[in-house]
């Protein structure tokens, strides 16, 4: 993995959510800006938890208020641009 996607990706907090609560499957929603890194954010989340089911929400984003209404998922990971509070 890329250190620079890590950084700015803040994959390590992916992570340890995924460590802390076992989670088998996610979904990744991504703005249209950050979809090319779809890819590399497979790899680095597949390298360290291979046998997790990622699955890419490929519809449009406008912001922390347009979210999926999906289920069947351990959790729900959005990448933006500003830091959400949970």
């Amino acid at each position: 993995m890329s250190e620079s996607l890590q950084l700015d990706m803040e994959l390590d907090k992916v992570f340890a959510e995924i460590e802390a609560n076992n989670h088998k499957t996610i979904l990744i929603q991504l703005p249209d800006g950050l979809k090319p890194k779809a890819g590399e954010i497979q790899t680095a989340l597949l390298e360290k938890f291979s046998d997790l089911i990622i699955t890419f929400w490929a519809g449009d984003c406008y912001g922390a208020c347009d979210t999926p209404n999906a289920t069947g998922f351990d959790l729900f990971v959005a990448f933006g641009h500003s830091s959400w509070k949970y």
